[in-house]
């Protein structure tokens, strides 16, 4: 059984940060490439960041791009996002989600609130 379980969400004031996990089980991580997505209240999901397995290479959204830093752990089954700089725009909920050979999956995702 896949699972794809986030963790350390919270509030924290702007210029703050937080660093988001992603616990993956059930498939071969390593073979996987890994994103964190997230939905601010009443907009669309939108991708923020991208790990690949082949090479390590990363994207960024534009809006998080030389704030926000993903990586991954192959050997402990775990993607990360180091969110610093946080700024209330940053305010949504988290997901990470992932994909290998066409199956898709997410987990249920950690509210960030951005806020003082």
């Amino acid at each position: 059984q896949v699972r794809l379980v986030e963790s350390g969400g919270g509030l924290v004031q702007p210029g703050g940060s937080l660093r988001l996990s992603c616990a993956a089980s059930g498939f071969t991580f390593s073979s996987a490439v890994m994103s964190w997505y997230r939905q601010p209240p009443g907009k669309e999901r939108e991708l923020v960041a991208v790990a690949a397995f082949t090479d390590g290479s990363t994207w960024y959204a534009n809006s998080v791009k030389g704030r926000f830093a993903i990586s991954r752990d192959n050997d402990n089954n775990t993607v990360y996002l180091q969110m610093n700089n946080l700024k209330p725009e940053d305010t949504a909920v988290y997901s990470c989600n992932s994909v290998r050979f066409g199956a898709i999956y997410w987990g249920q995702g950690t509210q960030v609130t951005v806020s003082s």
